[in-house]
């Protein structure tokens, strides 16, 4: 049984293994605690809609330890904490028990450890009396028969001696609200001495096409004070950069990967010379960013970029923080909605028949399936990759963007004529960036030893499941 300390406002965690889920930290934080604790967490599931994936919250349910984190689905950032079966679970607040086997939650010991607050309020429909403080609210369920101490359902009620009720449910959230809160920004705790994207602008001209990313980045601060502070910095990675100038605008990649094969070189003019090379591309992964940079193994200079944008439902889904990015292009058609002059603003949130509708991409989309190093299938399907001008749209089956790729033909504008070839599969043993030990769905590495199972759950949910 989990032995957590609970901190209102902020966060629910373990002083003796060291480890807290805080509010506001990216969904991929949180995965790696669970997997830092696979053996004493166990049965782990991961709860999003394929179809609506930007209004539906992605969740994390712990049903064997009665533990659920609720993540922003746009940030991407933890929001609440639940704790729905409060006899899982032993909880403290400042070091003094008030849930354990031993400890009762009733009322009476809720306001001893956590002091007066304001009148409970009773919810009728639901039978629930909750006890609101800043940041922390707990449920208890009541009988019918039993009323509120006054009119329109709100206040203290009165209970007859020894009917005392006991907590059933535990929320830890940001604000006066569990209903309206918000992720707070990333705390500096959180960090861990990463760069981390704000946001990313595609420096891109109609007569030269895309020349690279402007990125607003944020860290935590280099002064030494008592307490770390945010530093916000502005880099710029242009086709054309060495290996060295990348590195040292944006520190040292997460992990770097050469690439073996390039499975996209059919679709190129010059597919049929087949020269066997002792050199290989290599990528820079910047999984906190969202980014790719792909280098030429000849002159090491940068010939590509890739921008992530993290959807539950993709192969890739976790291993990269959502990129940030605004790409505007010139239109090709004209709507009822914008006419021919106004440009085109791509972002992770666009939708493909939006951009389509304006756009005059390759009508006949290369279809790409990933499966793992060890042939095991892909749960989550097909991609559809789609040509335009210097840039490759990667769209998911729910017509979301999976990934924009940027690079820079030898030719402007030279691009494979997609839209005269038949549809092509093309199935990869690996992710075309971070190869065959990629982290797939949960974040499980390879090099861990952990396995993640995946299920169906319901419809348009998917049921991640992390064993040791």
């Amino acid at each position: 049984m989990l032995d957590l300390e609970v901190t209102p406002e902020r966060s629910l965690g373990s002083t003796t293994e060291n480890w807290e889920f805080v509010l506001g930290m990216h969904f991929s934080q949180a995965v790696a605690i669970i997997q830092s604790q696979v053996g004493i967490i166990k049965g782990v599931q991961v709860l999003y809609s394929d179809t609506n994936p930007l209004n539906v919250d992605i969740v994390i349910n712990m049903p064997q330890d009665g533990i659920r984190l609720i993540f922003d689905p746009v940030q991407q950032r933890l929001k609440t904490i639940e704790v729905f079966n409060m006899q899982l679970v032993k909880l403290k607040y400042c070091s003094m028990p008030f849930n354990s086997p031993e400890v009762v939650p009733s009322i009476e010991e809720i306001e001893h450890s956590f002091g007066a607050t304001h009148p409970g309020v009773y919810d009728a429909a639901k039978q629930l009396f909750a006890l609101h403080f800043r940041g922390l609210s707990f449920y208890f369920p009541v009988d019918s028969k039993l009323q509120p101490g006054y009119a329109h359902g709100l206040g203290s009620l009165h209970f007859p001696s020894g009917a005392s009720p006991v907590v059933s449910k535990m929320a830890i959230y940001s604000g006066v609200n569990v209903i309206d809160s918000r992720p707070p920004p990333l705390p500096l705790s959180c960090y861990h001495q990463q760069l981390y994207l704000e946001a990313a602008t595609v420096l891109r001209s109609s007569a030269h096409g895309t020349r690279g990313l402007r990125l607003q980045l944020y860290t935590e601060g280099s002064i030494r004070t008592l307490e770390p502070r945010k530093q916000c910095l502005t880099r710029e990675i242009l086709f054309g950069d060495s290996c060295q100038d990348v590195a040292s605008n944006l520190g040292a990649p997460s992990r770097v990967f050469f690439k073996s094969e390039d499975k996209m070189k059919i679709h190129s003019p010059s597919a049929h010379r087949r020269v066997q090379s002792k050199r290989s591309d290599f990528f820079f992964n910047y999984f906190t960013l969202g980014i790719d940079v792909l280098f030429d193994a000849r002159t090491h200079k940068t010939k590509k970029i890739i921008m992530h944008t993290n959807y539950p439902g993709h192969y890739n889904f976790n291993m990269y923080h959502r990129c940030e990015f605004q790409l505007e292009l010139a239109a090709d058609k004209v709507t009822e909605d914008a006419p021919l002059d106004a440009p085109v603003t791509i972002t992770a949130y666009s939708k493909w028949d939006t951009i389509a509708s304006r756009l005059a991409p390759a009508e006949r989309p290369v279809v790409l399936h990933r499966v793992g190093s060890t042939n095991t299938a892909n749960v989550f399907g097909s991609t559809f990759s789609y040509g335009y001008q210097d840039i490759i749209f990667e769209v998911m089956p729910n017509n979301y963007i999976a990934s924009v790729t940027l690079y820079q033909p030898a030719n402007p504008y030279h691009v494979a004529d997609w839209s005269t070839s038949t549809a092509v599969t093309i199935t990869t043993g690996h992710s075309s960036s971070v190869g065959s030990s990629s982290i797939t769905a949960a974040a499980s590495s390879s090099s861990t030893g952990r396995n993640v199972l995946l299920q169906d759950a319901k419809p348009n949910q998917a049921n991640i499941r992390i064993t040791a």
